[in-house]
């Protein structure tokens, strides 16, 4: 059996985005690559309105964990990284080993949203709308490249 190249999508809490992406780019590309995530400093939980948000999508990430970067550095052969948040994108390795390719796609933290539940859910919305668009058109770069 051939290996499916990894994908790996970091970002800091591995709470949100991360996992947002991560099921969209399953969803999309799933067959094509073994899709990760994790957190360079991993938060207790998935946050609960990021779950909502991807239900409404069809999308479960219930069942997904927050895990720490080191879960993956130097243990997974991962091809492919790809950075939702700019405070991840500065605490990174600069060199994955192994990485052919490193994708900065940085979004908003709707975790850090201040405003009423309600307010708070429609920009989670709002950020799992970018992520899947960013995930539904996601090509790694020509190796090398950024």
């Amino acid at each position: 059996m051939i290996k499916k190249p990894i994908v790996l999508i970091l970002c800091t809490g591995n709470s949100c985005r991360s996992q947002m992406a991560e099921g969209f780019l399953r969803k999309y590309q799933g067959e094509k690559y073994d899709v990760h995530s994790a957190g360079t400093d991993p938060a207790a939980r998935v946050h609960p309105m990021a779950i909502r948000a991807m239900n409404e999508v069809g999308i479960d990430i219930s069942a997904q964990r927050p895990k720490p970067l080191q879960d993956f550095l130097g243990h997974l052969s991962v091809q492919h990284l790809i950075i939702v948040c700019d405070k991840a994108s500065q605490t990174c390795p600069r060199v994955w080993p192994g990485a052919f390719t490193r994708t900065d796609l940085p979004f908003d933290d709707p975790a850090t949203f201040e405003g009423s539940q309600e307010e708070t859910l429609n920009e989670f919305r709002r950020v799992r709308d970018l992520i899947d668009d960013a995930m539904r058109q996601w090509s790694p770069p020509k190796k090398g490249t950024r």
